[in-house]
């Protein structure tokens, strides 16, 4: 299991008690620590998961996963050509 990193900067905190029901999380950032932090990164894209510890402490840890490549071909989605009279049921809206 590797390290655990920190976002230096950025605190995440559980939606006030009167918040909506669509608000999930509440975020804090701290610029001097934050600009710093991100200085130091050279990836394009940085992931970050909100976690709440074992004690009910929010936290924002960098999400590091990076999907096993793979050479089978039956995995790989295929590329579909539409017409743009395809009708979706399942979409929300």
């Amino acid at each position: 299991m590797s390290e655990k990193e920190f976002v230096a900067g950025l605190f995440a905190k559980a939606p006030h008690e009167r918040a909506p029901d669509f608000v999930k999380a509440s975020l804090s950032i701290k610029r001097a620590d934050l600009g710093n932090w991100l200085r130091g990164k050279s990836d394009e894209w940085i992931n970050i998961d909100i976690k709440q510890s074992q004690g009910g402490k929010w936290y924002a840890e960098v999400n590091t996963f990076v999907p096993k490549a793979s050479n089978d071909e039956s995995h790989t989605p295929k590329k579909t050509e539409l017409t743009g009279n395809e009708v979706y049921d399942d979409v929300p809206f």
